[in-house]
């Protein structure tokens, strides 16, 4: 599963990072890395950009972007 799969309010782990597409790397930056638990917030009309929380801050990914992004998905307790 990637990050583009999620769905909103849904929280994953990034598992893997294939940072040979343009601007991975700086999202790497912002810290979206392996390990770190990310929550899909919200989309833009359309749903791309895409809105994630990490570390308490909104980043916006585009869904092409968010595709090199392995993930595992969280279990909720709801």
């Amino acid at each position: 599963m990637t990050l583009k799969e999620l769905k909103p309010g849904q929280s994953a782990r990034i598992e893997s990072v294939d940072a040979r597409q343009p601007g991975v790397v700086r999202l790497m930056v912002l810290g979206l890395i392996e390990g770190v638990e990310v929550q899909y917030q919200n989309s833009a009309i359309g749903g791309d950009p895409m809105e994630l929380s990490v570390f308490g801050t909104a980043i916006s990914v585009r869904k092409q972007q968010a595709d090199c992004f392995k993930v595992a998905p969280l279990l909720s307790n709801v």
